[in-house]
């Protein structure tokens, strides 16, 4: 079993920052998802502590108009090499879509925070990640922290891609409902983090059988809203 002490969540706050950055390149990696690595001197004291820590993105807009902004997890950086990469799932019509989707080395982008970070320590006997193709970026970058160190079953809801392997990490691809592959799956023994992201009213729906149907402590789960069916620019996270 995990040690006791090792298992405290903390909440990390970050001096917020907006940088002016350009694409350095542009990778396919899904039919649905591209990769755009951005490159800035900016870059140079960026802080991303957790795995689901968001920037806010501003993409360009029309002289004299509003930038439509969304957030996005930092999939990957280097601070000496002054690099981020975002990962952008196309999907339909929409300014983040758009943009991605014609991005090109020199394209200018803007990109504020993260405003803070929630930790959660490696320490856990079993860490079970459930999330749909919006909540792969921080799946893929908790999978590569976590291995070799920690038992990881993740449960994903979007067309197969590349993610890490390695001993412990059990990666199941989920054809229909998030919930019902949770309501599935038996309790791990031993201390369980719960992480979940996708959309809104399933993520509610995924917290509430958890907490109130499993009997799991609601300190050891973070379900949260990365989209809304028929919103956008949603992020929210359930906390009761």
């Amino acid at each position: 079993m995990a040690e006791q002490e090792t298992l405290e969540v903390r909440r990390v706050r970050h001096e917020i920052k907006r940088r002016k950055l350009r694409v350095r390149d542009v990778a396919r990696l899904a039919p649905h998802m591209v990769r755009v690595t951005l490159e800035g001197e900016e870059l140079a004291d960026f802080v991303s502590a957790s795995f689901d820590d968001h920037v806010k993105v501003f993409f360009p807009a029309p002289e004299g108009a509003e930038p439509a902004k969304r957030d996005y997890t930092p999939r990957r950086f280097d601070t000496a090499r002054r690099e981020l990469a975002i990962d952008f799932v196309l999907h339909g019509e929409g300014p983040a879509t758009e943009w991605a989707a014609a991005a090109k080395a020199g394209d200018a982008l803007e990109v504020g925070g993260p405003r803070g970070s929630f930790v959660i320590p490696a320490g856990f006997d079993t860490h079970v990640l459930i999330g749909d193709a919006s909540a792969l970026p921080a799946i893929a970058r908790r999978l590569e922290e976590l291995a070799g160190r920690a038992r990881v079953i993740a449960l994903v809801a979007a067309d197969p891609m590349a993610l890490p392997q390695a001993e412990g990490l059990d990666v199941r691809w989920v054809e229909g409902s998030l919930l019902d592959a949770v309501r599935a799956l038996p309790l791990p023994e031993g201390e369980t983090y719960w992480w979940a992201a996708g959309e809104s009213a399933e993520m509610r729906a995924l917290h509430q059988h958890l907490v109130q149907e499993r009997g799991v402590d609601k300190k050891r789960v973070r379900a949260s809203s990365y989209w809304r069916r028929g919103d956008s620019a949603v992020h929210e996270t359930f906390e009761e």
